[in-house]
């Protein structure tokens, strides 16, 4: 048997058949193209998702189940996506909506707790008790897995991660909060606080900026990182400054949570150990249980945007 997973994006919508493997054997996508009625999104879906099965050369009787990864806020119990600011829809029936058009058993969770469990059953965090996987994009999504089960809290909203403050009246969070991590620790935080520091240099040549063109709008999450590695120091403290406060974090989170494994995934993650090399050094220094023998493992997250289809694929 098989199982199909759905990641529904603000962008796209893509479809994946997953083997008992855990191994992606067809996909298919189409533009999300929001906003538009919820039986619009409801019936593309259902394209891609026939469209992927049929790449896979089997029929839908071989699809055990349909899980589907959403932006927001869900409620896996109900089937209802109660938010969802990407999608522009308020408690949408999409599970029974998506039955009557597939006639197939259909689960729905948060698409960050969906890449979570993708990477604890088949990415980096294979063969981990408990785990959790942070995703640094245009904020930082959180997916906590406790023995084998997907956290969520008593009311589906668990596991904002991003939310916690790290700066007691800081910047201000799109959430409405003052000084949120994902303020920081996210690559808009990071795009944010290299340009920053273009304007803030006292300097007719700023190195950072030659690399975006002269244009400060072409600044993206690898822009400080590229300069640093060709040695401009103004760089380097927009790196420094940034592990910091992505290291703040990791530790909040460790020393709740001890996880066995912390992946860490988004495009930010792409820079590697020029990030997660001097991230674990603080870590190490300012976590609670720097004295005990067992440590969390911080890693970067393998699985990438396979992860959240993976894991829709096995909700249960």
């Amino acid at each position: 048997m098989y199982r199909l997973g759905i990641d529904l994006g603000g962008t796209n919508i893509v479809a994946g058949v997953v083997n008992e493997e855990y191994k992606i054997v067809a996909r298919a996508s189409c533009k999300t193209a929001v906003p538009r009625p919820e039986s619009e999104i409801c019936d593309s879906m259902a394209e891609v998702a026939l469209k992927a099965v049929e790449k896979a050369k089997i029929t839908m009787d071989e699809v055990e189940s349909i899980g589907i990864g959403v932006p927001g806020a869900v409620n896996p119990k109900t089937g209802v996506i109660e938010y969802s600011a990407n999608l522009f829809f308020h408690n949408w029936e999409v599970v029974k909506m998506m039955q009557e058009r597939l006639n197939t058993k259909v689960l729905i969770e948060n698409d960050a707790n969906a890449a979570a469990l993708g990477e604890y059953l088949a990415g980096s965090a294979k063969g981990a008790k408990n785990a959790i996987a942070i995703t640094l994009g245009t904020g930082v999504g959180g997916g906590i897995v406790i023995n084998g089960k997907i956290y969520s809290g008593s009311n589906f909203a668990g596991a904002e991660l991003g939310h916690m403050v790290i700066v007691k009246d800081g910047k201000e969070c799109a959430c409405g909060r003052k000084g949120c991590w994902e303020t920081y620790a996210s690559a808009t935080g990071l795009i944010n606080m290299t340009k920053q520091k273009i304007l803030s240099e006292k300097l007719d040549f700023s190195y950072m900026l030659k690399l975006c063109d002269g244009d400060i709008n072409k600044v993206n999450g690898k822009t400080a990182f590229d300069a640093m590695a060709d040695g401009d120091p103004a760089a380097k403290e927009v790196v420094n400054e940034y592990v910091g406060y992505l290291a703040t974090g990791l530790v909040n989170i460790i020393n709740i949570f001890q996880p066995d494994v912390l992946c860490v995934g988004g495009g930010v993650s792409n820079q590697g150990e020029n990030l997660l090399g001097p991230v674990r050094a603080i870590v190490e220094q300012e976590r609670y249980t720097k004295h005990n023998d067992k440590q969390t493992v911080i890693c970067k997250a393998s699985l990438g945007n396979d992860a959240g289809i993976i894991g829709a694929a096995y909700l249960d």
